[in-house]
């Protein structure tokens, strides 16, 4: 381990320790740690050569022509020289020369030089070539950076760059910065240009290369001008070009004020030049000196470069200078003086000798007469002294020695400070101690001597003050600190200095008054005590007995609320103890780095109220979920330990939101009529559910009684009458939904209302026609070519949306749907009302199940006699079946009824069933029609006997074998269909097998899962069932009914018309939702069904089906207008569930009898001539919708195959067909070879016309014939089309399909080839000779 060298830290797990013993893999390229295997080296983290070499990684080398960091076995050739580089000095180094380049320059030749690089067969595609005709967009400085690279023609990648420059010399305007580039940039003195030629430049002695040669301005000392005077400028310089033949002068150049002053200048040589005699002046008395740009030019405008800066200061000596004492304080090189005789400041020249006297700073009389004092603070102070008075007046000497002992206050001697004196203008001086007989006084002063002329006496009076105290409030306070304490006495505004003390502590001054004196605490260091207060005022120090004491910090113990909303300012409650010591509690929440501060107001010790504070977000970008503040806390005075809470979980929901009334935002009223505010979060979402936010609404100015839930505020509206705007408060905010106009009850009788309605409604449909027809031919063109444009944008969108869904459905669906289906119980029927329903379909009380008469019973049972004779009941069939008037019905009712008679005889019903079976064959036959026909239609008694026959003898196969996947193809059906929105008026579905029944529109919905309350255990947990929203308040209950009777038979299952559906809301309130009540919309005779969207029930919400309720509405309508519409609509979802419903029904959606109106839920019908013209261009090709049938065909594809592979294959079963198949099987191959039928296909074809059409059909559209169970339209539509696939299995003959084919044909076109293999092996079963039968 001497000589190991650490080159790298892999961090392998985020924690914990690595065992120690670690080997490499067999190749030496991982090492085993722990469980896992770590690379021994990351070599691709380098990005450059000599980073990868620089690492000490023993691994690593830089692979130069791929430009990477690798190991040597995976660089290609690395064997070869220079190829691979191990070592520092081997990383390719290009260099360039030359490195830069003037933009103007052309055909440069550029040499690089690339050491320790073998240039092999494969070359390189950058050489030593010429720079020609570059462009390049230069940045606004003088040179622009590029990459020169070296790229590999064998791998094609970049290995080597360097930095080359193009520089621009003509961007600099003057001779320094020209010369000063780090560029080879050379000036032109004549032609004032810099360029990279200096051959360019006109002669010899005008090329400039270094900054010394450049013409320039000397640093000159401060150049003074005086306003008004008439001054030569003469500046030093060096290098001044002679203008030259045609070329102008040198001008001086002044900007004043922002306006340019030029000034003809002389060149003396060239190393001086002067700007002529020439007055300048500037605006305001406001400036006494004006620092003014100077700019010497020549030729017009060839600037001579100026790095010293030199400026002109103008000045005027009468400027903010109106006292002798501030004229002499200005500065000596000004030469201003103070004019006696005019009594201003002034050059010398400008004040009149032969009457005035002219003082100025340099002389030995200047000194200033006439001192003056204006001003004297404070004007009171204690007697004790220590005061620091400040005296403002005019000429108060020019030096501090001229004022240093002549100073007094009232009669005391009052010692000038030097720190606080201010030539001619202030002295600060600190009082000496006053004699108990002095009260007052005034302030004198004398100017360096005590003459009359340097004398000087204030009009103010200075007073000597005795401070007294008498109380302070509070007389406690936290221990921290933080309280305003007022301490009161008389005369506690004298004196300049204040100092408070409680204890050894610091009381921090704030402000005092004549009465008095406020300060705030600090912590105490010493805990909690009483302590002395002490005021010194100056040196004065006021004795009187006060105390303060430090007491217990306050605490939180309880909030209560501890939510709000964004906006704040809802109450809150909060305990403590201590909490009456805080002057001005706030509370306060940080979020987002912004911090947000409320007001608090005390109640007593232990309790106080806040309004909550604002959270910090942005309005624009609210956010729908609660939000927790980073801090919370409380600010009570200097209390740290409060500012942020760490035991609350205080929580943020988002602001109510509320909608405007409409796009006009005017809400029409009638008096007494409820104004109802919509919105969302109205009620925040706290755990528990007792969330309340205080809403008032006004109307106008008056407020109104509110009601509030969770989406909506109902508002009872005041008395008024007339427009008036609605404002809605709560917390921090406000909103105005628009305005409502309660229209007054009308003076007018309805007569004349209807006439004057009707006279205005006529002239303004002349006038509209009259508009229109002007206008129509102009912009008909226009609208149609706009109107077409629109529709084709708005249809390719939606057919890719659409196609879209269709094909994610697909994919999530299948997994989604097996693992949904449950092993519940199968509902199985018993023996005799499964045989009840297939003999005799649609008859629930049949007579054969009564107790009959006494001589009925006997006739009966003398022709039960006859019907065990063969002969007669063979001979009784043929008689029936000869006569005319013998319908298919009486074929069918006959039939079932004999084979009733004899299920107890059933070798003597087969052996019958046989003959009369031959006897249709020998008939088919001879009739000379085509042996595929027999038993294709039931046209016969046989026919249906033979039905009967296997739905005895297989109802042991259905319920044990058959029955589960014919079960479970029904709920995946059912569940599939009820995943997507099924409109419950004309039973069509988002998800379907059938055509006829597909929803072809885009019908938006949401799924929503509401919490339903147990209705036989009120405590158990609530049971989550999936609903939609555009379902029907009817669809829920029958959703809700499947979810909490799961294993219960539908028979033994309350019914939906039965029960109410109850909307139970957080805030407490109950809602009973209904297909129809007084909130369902009609709109041009067409009421929709009420849906959960219609309601507005959100995600989540509990709800309970109740024993139905007689509301008032139902009352009245039940009697009124609505009994026709109602009785129907209840019969429209009655019947689609009956027993007997055999085929797929579409309800006529029939008009109300009385009121006209038409009922709808998802799909308006549009066969009743209700399509208007221009309807068709808001819709989408219908057909495009069919993609739906492709995605839940996927869907249930398991679900069919298990079905058909249970009919018809035996492989997974392991045993034979039922004997009941194999016995007809066999006897239909007799017949066969006894009419010399050898035909394959007509053996089938009668064996599928037997077997599956006569049953298994019948079986898979009416799953209600073995299951307790309620099949619904939609339901039954996707049956037919899985029967149809199931016919198409077992037929021979091939069916051509093309695009006009239908499709449920379509549908399952590639399915049925697989499907027909299967039926292959039982058809060609053999039975045993000595079959025995019974339905057993």
């Amino acid at each position: 381990t001497k000589n190991t060298l650490e080159y790298e830290i892999v961090q392998v797990v985020d924690s914990g320790p690595i065992l120690r013993d670690m080997a490499f893999s067999v190749d030496h390229e991982h090492l085993y740690i722990m469980s896992e295997k770590v690379p021994v080296e990351s070599c691709s983290q380098y990005e450059t050569c000599s980073e990868c070499l620089g690492s000490g990684d023993p691994h690593c080398g830089w692979c130069v022509l791929h430009n990477t960091c690798t190991r040597k076995e995976r660089c290609e050739r690395s064997s070869e020289p220079r190829r691979f580089a191990s070592e520092m000095k081997q990383c390719v180094r290009l260099t360039v020369h030359p490195n830069n380049i003037s933009v103007s320059q052309y055909n440069v030749l550029v040499r690089n030089t690339y050491p320790s690089l073998c240039c092999g067969p494969a070359g390189l595609n950058w050489a030593n070539k010429a720079v020609t005709h570059c462009c390049v967009c230069l940045s606004p400085g003088d040179h622009h950076i590029v990459q020169l690279q070296l790229k590999s023609k064998e791998t094609g990648m970049t290995f080597a760059s360097t930095s080359f420059v193009f520089y621009n010399c003509s961007v600099h305007n003057s001779c320094l910065s020209c010369v000063e580039s780090p560029y080879r940039c050379h000036w032109c003195k004549y032609r004032h240009v810099c360029t990279h030629d200096p051959s360019s430049c006109s002669f010899q002695e005008g090329r400039v290369k270094v900054p010394e040669d450049c013409p320039q301005l000397l640093q000159a000392e401060k150049i003074l001008v005086p306003v008004e005077v008439i001054k030569p400028i003469t500046l030093k310089a060096k290098n001044l070009p002679q203008p030259q033949s045609g070329q102008r002068g040198y001008e001086c150049i002044l900007n004043i004020q922002g306006s340019e002053q030029r000034v003809p200048a002389l060149r003396f040589n060239s190393s001086s030049v002067q700007c002529q005699n020439t007055s300048y002046s500037y605006e305001g008395m406001e400036i006494n000196s004006l620092p003014v740009e100077l700019t010497v030019v020549w030729n017009g405008n060839f600037n001579i470069d100026n790095p010293a800066q030199n400026k002109v200061h103008l000045y005027k000596c009468g400027a903010m200078r109106d006292s002798c004492g501030l004229c002499l304080k200005a500065d000596p090189d000004f030469e201003c003086g103070w004019c006696q005789g005019q009594n201003q400041c002034t050059l010398r020249q400008h004040c009149p000798a032969q009457d005035s006297q002219w003082l100025e700073l340099s002389s030995t009389k200047g000194k200033c007469t006439n001192p003056k004092i204006t001003d004297i603070n404070p004007v009171t102070g204690p007697r004790e002294g220590g005061t620091r008075v400040t005296i403002r007046g005019e000429n108060l000497g020019l030096e501090f020695r001229d004022i240093a002992s002549h100073v007094k206050v009232a009669g005391v001697e009052c010692k000038p400070l030097v720190e606080g004196y201010i030539p001619a203008e202030q002295i600060v001086c600190e009082m000496g101690e006053a004699k108990p007989s002095q009260h007052a006084g005034f302030v004198e002063i004398c100017v360096a001597e005590c003459k009359p002329e340097f004398m000087a006496r204030s009009s103010q009076l200075y007073y000597f003050m005795t401070l007294t105290l008498s109380d302070l409030k509070p007389k406690r306070g936290p221990v921290s600190g933080g309280t305003q304490v007022t301490i009161t006495g008389n005369n506690l505004n004298a004196g300049s200095n204040v100092i408070v003390t409680f204890g050894r502590q610091p009381c921090l001054f704030y402000r005092r008054s004549t009465k008095h004196i406020v300060c705030n605490t600090t912590a105490s260091y010493e805990g909690f005590e009483k302590v002395k207060v002490s005021v010194r005022v100056d040196k004065a120090k006021i004795h009187q007995e006060l105390h303060y004491e430090y007491v217990e910090d306050p605490t939180i113990l309880r909030i209560e609320p501890e939510w709000s909303i964004f906006s704040g300012n809802t109450p809150i409650a909060v305990w403590g103890t201590h909490l009456d010591l805080i002057q001005n509690p706030q509370i306060r929440a940080k979020h987002g780095g912004k911090e947000h501060v409320n007001n608090c107001e005390v109640q007593n010790s232990t309790e106080m109220t806040c309004q909550a504070p604002a959270l910090a977000v942005d309005p624009n970008h609210q956010s729908e979920l609660a939000e927790r503040p980073e801090e919370f806390g409380f600010i009570l005075d200097n209390v740290q330990s409060l500012l942020i809470l760490n035991k609350t979980n205080f929580t943020y929901y988002p602001n109510p939101i509320f909608e405007v009334f409409n796009p006009s935002g005017i809400l029409e009223l009638k008096p007494g009529s409820p104004i109802i505010l919509k919105g969302k979060n109205l009620i925040p979402p706290v755990a528990g559910g007792n969330a309340k936010l205080n809403y008032t609404v006004l109307v106008g100015e008056k407020p109104c009684a509110v009601t509030v839930s969770d989406v909506q505020l109902l508002c009872e509206s005041p008395n008024l009458i007339g427009r008036h705007k609605v404002m809605a408060r709560v917390g921090g905010m406000e909103f105005s939904p628009g305005m409502v106009y309660i229209s007054p009850d009308s003076p007018l009788s309805l007569p004349a209302i209807v006439s004057i309605a009707v006279a205005g409604g006529l002239l303004i449909i002349f006038i509209v026609a009259v508009l229109i027809a002007y206008k129509r031919k102009s912009r008909e063109s226009d609208l149609t070519l706009k109107r077409l444009q629109m529709q084709m944008d708005n249809l390719e969108s939606r057919v890719a949306l659409e196609c879209k869904e269709a094909f994610a459905e697909l994919q999530t669906d299948i997994h989604e749907l097996t693992s949904d289906l449950d092993g519940a119980g199968i509902p199985f029927l018993d023996y005799r009302t499964y045989t009840m329903r297939v003999l005799f379909p649609g008859i629930e009380d049949h007579p054969v199940l009564r107790d009959l008469e006494e001589r009925v019973e006997k006739g009966l049972k003398l022709f039960a006699q006859l019907i065990n004779n063969k002969v007669f009941l063979l001979s009784f069939i043929r008689t029936l079946e000869s006569q005319r008037s013998f319908s298919m019905r009486d074929r069918g009712n006959v039939a079932s009824l004999i084979m009733t008679v004899l299920q107890s005889k059933l070798e003597y019903a087969t052996d019958v069933l046989k003959q009369l079976l031959a006897d249709l064959i020998d008939k088919n036959l001879e009739s000379k029609n085509h042996p595929k026909l027999l038993l294709r239609r039931t046209e016969s008694v046989a026919e249906k006997m033979l039905t009967n026959w296997f739905t005895f003898l297989l109802y042991k196969f259905l319920k044990e074998c058959a029955g589960e996947p014919l079960f479970s193809l029904f709920c995946a059906i059912k569940q599939q269909m009820e995943k997507g929105p099924i409109d419950s008026i004309t039973g069509e579905a988002r998800y379907s097998l059938s055509e006829d029944k597909l929803i072809r529109q885009q019908i938006d919905y949401k799924t929503l899962v509401l919490s339903c309350v147990n209705p036989d255990n009120v405590n158990s947990p609530e049971i989550p069932v999936k609903i939609l929203n555009c379902d029907t308040i009817t669809q829920v209950k029958e959703k809700i009914l499947d979810a909490i009777f799961k294993n219960v038979p539908c028979s033994h299952r309350p019914k939906a018309a039965d029960m109410d559906l109850e909307w139970r809301q957080a805030s407490g309130a109950r809602m009973i939702l209904q297909d129809e009540d007084i909130t369902t919309k009609i709109e041009n005779d067409w009421k929709r069904l009420n849906t959960l969207a219609h309601y507005q029930v959100p995600d989540g919400s509990v709800v309970a089906l109740v024993s139905k309720q007689v509301t008032a509405y139902n009352a009245v309508n039940n009697s009124t207008v609505s009994r026709t519409s109602a009785s129907k609509y209840e019969n429209m979802i009655r019947y689609t569930g009956s027993p007997d419903s055999l085929r797929s029904r579409t309800p006529m959606i029939t008009p109300d009898l009385e009121s006209g109106v038409k009922m709808w839920h998802l799909v308006k019908n549009h066969e009743h001539g209700d399509q208007k013209e221009g309807d068709r261009g808001s819709k989408m090709v219908s057909e495009i919708y069919l993609t739906r049938l492709l995605a839940t065909k996927g869907t249930l594809q398991k679900f069919v195959d298990d079905l058909f592979e249970t009919i018809f294959s035996t492989a997974h079963r392991g045993s034979a067909l039922p004997l009941a198949i194999k016995y007809m099987f066999d006897f239909l191959d007799e017949q066969a070879d006894k009419h010399n039928i050898h035909d394959p296909h007509v053996r089938h074809t009668w064996k599928s016309n037997c077997l599956p059409l006569r049953f298994w059909v019948n079986m898979i559209k009416n799953p209600q014939f073995v299951f307790d169970i309620h099949k619904n339209s939609i339901t039954d539509a996707c049956l037919s089309v899985v029967a149809q696939t199931f016919m198409d299995s077992c037929s021979t003959s091939e069916h051509r399909l093309g695009k006009d084919s239908p499709s449920n044909k379509l549908l399952y076109a590639k399915d049925i080839p697989s499907y027909k293999n299967w039926v292959e092996s039982p058809h060609t079963a053999q039975i045993p000779k000595d079959l025995q039968l019974s339905p057993n």
